[in-house]
């Protein structure tokens, strides 16, 4: 019987339309009763508030690749492996160096900047604004990274976007390599969070310090970033919309992409019984 359902959230739960299927969130709903639910993700904590309230969860989450575990109900950080102050100084003069656009995730907010902006950022303040303000994603344009570098306490990660030979160039400095934990999340674009931090590194703490160990785990998921607590799992589960690699580290392939029900079918075969 699997005592943990440790699921990702963009290309998983959420469909393309950024909402949840019905019947998927039902079948979450249903599974609290009877085991422990996490949601994983690469989101900011804030940007993944609206979907835990509609789900009605309680259990903490665990943000940034892995990067922290955040609990809503007291509002404060229970671990983490934030960027350190020094490393991100440095980072941001090497990106600044590389001509590259930025995002910095702080302590409670997504930044980017007022002079060079990214588009996706923008949609993503467009997005945010649908939400009361209670539930709403912080997402803030800033005059310089390194000023709030120095006044944040936390440094989540960094998104870096540019044209993909520079950022691939970027990616493979030495020292980002020994600094940095490296996910590409588009084609021109790469997340850099503090080295050692990854979805499948903080599930198996966090399950441990449950009482439990990976054969109690069912994990679902469908990108790169992913891949690590697939395989840590006791069952781990690859969406239909998965890569390819995705697929060959999962123990099973769900029958439907995030657009359809079949993550319910699965949740309701695997965990209800």
């Amino acid at each position: 019987m699997y005592k943990v359902l440790a699921l990702d959230l963009d290309g998983t739960v959420l469909n393309d339309q950024q909402t949840i299927h019905p019947v998927v969130k039902q079948a979450i709903h249903d599974a609290q009763e009877v085991c422990h639910v996490v949601i994983v993700t690469g989101r900011h904590h804030t940007a993944a508030k609206p979907y835990y309230d509609e789900l009605g969860l309680t259990t903490p989450i665990i943000c940034c690749n892995g990067t922290y575990v955040y609990d809503y109900a007291h509002q404060q950080v229970l671990k983490h492996n934030a960027i350190t102050q020094d490393d991100a100084l440095d980072f941001i003069d090497l990106a600044q160096q590389y001509q590259m656009k930025l995002v910095m995730y702080v302590t409670n907010a997504m930044t980017y900047s007022k002079c060079n902006p990214i588009a996706y950022m923008q949609a993503l303040e467009h997005w945010a604004q649908q939400f009361p303000p209670e539930q709403q994603p912080r997402i803030e344009r800033i005059a310089s990274f390194a000023e709030l570098a120095r006044q944040t306490d936390y440094i989540w990660k960094f998104v870096v976007e540019g044209q993909p030979h520079s950022v691939e160039r970027f990616a493979q400095q030495e020292w980002i390599q020994k600094t940095f934990n490296g996910e590409r999340s588009w084609s021109n674009r790469i997340d850099f969070s503090a080295q050692g931090n990854s979805k499948g590194k903080r599930l198996a703490e966090y399950v441990s310090e449950l009482g439990y160990d990976a054969n109690h785990v069912l994990a679902v998921g469908d990108n790169e970033n992913d891949l690590s607590m697939i395989r840590f799992a006791g069952l781990g589960v690859a969406m239909a919309n998965a890569s390819d690699l995705v697929k060959q580290g999962a123990n099973l392939v769900c029958s439907t992409n995030n657009n359809q029900d079949g993550l319910a079918r699965l949740i309701r075969e695997k965990i209800q019984g």
